[in-house]
Order: C-alpha cells, then sequence, then structure tokens
C-alpha cells in the first residue's frame, strides 16, 4: 500500500515519510520502530520518542527543522505563532524501551500516555525491567542507564478519549484502546479526509507482533477492533513497526492474534 501526498518542507529530503498534510513519521534504525509527528498552526505533537536520549536528540533536531520549513517566523515570546515551531506535546504509546526512552530530551512539551504507564517507567522493578529489556536487544548498559536517569513519568495520564488543540484546526485523538501489546497502549487518530492512526505496537508490519511478559493476549484481538472503529475503512494506518498499512490488513491481523490465542473480538 503506497500512501503520498505533495509535501512542503522537506520531509523526505530528512528521510520522513509523508502521510498527510501535516502528517508524517520516521522508521529509526536498528530496531525499526516509529515515531510520528503532527504539526498545527500553534503547536506539534510527536508520537512516541526513540530508543535513546542520542535517538530522541535526532528525531527532535529534526522535526524542529520540518516545523521551521512548515511554519511562519515566530512571534513575540508567549505568543501561539511561535509555538508551531517546536514539538509542544508527546504521546507515548507504550512504555517499551525503544519507544520511550528519548522522551526524557523534549524538556517543555507535555507528555501524554495511557493510564497507569507512568508506573512501568518510574518505579525500580519498571526501570529494571525496561533496563533489561534495552541491553537485551542490543542497546549499551550506558545509553540506557543515561535515558533512565533522565526519564521521567508523563504528566498526563489518558483514561479514555482525549483531544489535542495544535491550532489551525489540527485536533489529534488521543485514545487509550489497551490493553493488548502491553496493559498501557495508547494510539493516536489523526482526522482528515483520510485520517492518519498511529497504531504503536498492537499492529505490526515488518513481523508478527511481539507478545512479551507484559502482554495481555485475551484483549489484543479487541483492541485492534477498536482501532478500527477509530479510523475507518479508508484510514492509514502506522504499526509501531513495519510499513504503513490498510484497514484490511489490520483486520487480518486481527484475525490471526484471535488464532493465535484463543480470544475473541
Amino acid at each position: 500500500m503506497s500512501v503520498t501526498w505533495e509535501a512542503p518542507g522537506g520531509w523526505e529530503d530528512l528521510g520522513w515519510e509523508p502521510l498527510a498534510p501535516g502528517v508524517g513519521r520516521l522508521r529509526l534504525p536498528v530496531w525499526d520502530c516509529t515515531v510520528g509527528l503532527v504539526a498545527g498552526a500553534e503547536g506539534a505533537l510527536l508520537v512516541d520518542a526513540g530508543s535513546s536520549v542520542a535517538e530522541g536528540t535526532r528525531i527532535r533536531q529534526e522535526a524542529e527543522e520540518l516545523l521551521r520549513a512548515g511554519h511562519p517566523a515566530p512571534g513575540p515570546q508567549g505568543t501561539g505563532r511561535g509555538s508551531g515551531r517546536r514539538v509542544t506535546h508527546v504521546a507515548l504509546t507504550h512504555p517499551h524501551f525503544d519507544h520511550v526512552l528519548g522522551a526524557c530530551v523534549f524538556a517543555g512539551a507535555e507528555v501524554f500516555a495511557a493510564v497507569g504507564a507512568g508506573a512501568p517507567l518510574t518505579s525500580e522493578d519498571g526501570r529494571d525491567a525496561l533496563r533489561a529489556d534495552a541491553v537485551a536487544n542490543g542497546l549499551t548498559a550506558g545509553a540506557a542507564d543515561g535515558a533512565l536517569e533522565l526519564l521521567t513519568a508523563p504528566g498526563h495520564e489518558v483514561h479514555d478519549d482525549h483531544v489535542l488543540d495544535l491550532g489551525g484546526g489540527v485536533r489529534p485523538l488521543l485514545a487509550n484502546v489497551g490493553p493488548g501489546h502491553t496493559a498501557y497502549d495508547l494510539a493516536v487518530l489523526v482526522p482528515g479526509p483520510r485520517p492518519v492512526v498511529f497504531c504503536g505496537d498492537l499492529v505490526e508490519e515488518s513481523g508478527a507482533p511481539q507478545a512479551g511478559p507484559d502482554a495481555v493476549p485475551s484483549r489484543w484481538a479487541a483492541a485492534l477492533t477498536r482501532l478500527l472503529e477509530l479510523g475507518g475503512e479508508d484510514a492509514v494506518y502506522v504499526p509501531g513497526h513495519g510499513a504503513v498499512v490498510d484497514a484490511a490488513f489490520v483486520r487480518r491481523q486481527r484475525e490471526e492474534l484471535s488464532r493465535r490465542f484463543g480470544t475473541a473480538w
């Protein structure tokens, strides 16, 4: 499935994939993890933040370069015009290292996650598990420790649905759709003529969905039903890993998960 649009501001020049006007994503190296960017007139939302301080720094630099290219010069300090040139909000789709350890780089941004996601990011046991998973998957111990030292709990926990107003009519919806891949799965819907749904690792295209010890298999298929309800038949669905897919792919993955775990949706 190919999804393209005429992209101002050099998205492709920096290796970002445009998905809709003002919406794009970046596939990061090593773990092929997706981060998304939603640009409004007065703010911008980043979906996930990468696996380390270094990766988060790269993401922030590139995102802000894209935002500067797509927005007018900033107004006086404290006015809305300038805020459209930086990441003002971060949504963490779930608390796994490759999606969250770069979040510490986005100082000043409002950070959102599903209700309860703060515990695995800030408790001693949660941090130990996060570090062990990161190092087992190839992140250096030093990079993991450096990110964990700076990582804090999300400032906002999403219980159900929460709409952000980024200005200019850009109003992404943060939806607590889990549990499934983890106990704390958050999706992001960007409405538009062709909606875009950032799925986190509830959907994976580059391999079979990974069900680790923190997965909730009995609820996973139902979480995909919620994703399909959010986006509808014509939406662009953005997996946590892999190429962009359509609703038919999500339905097939839901059926595979239902068979794999013996659950209904």
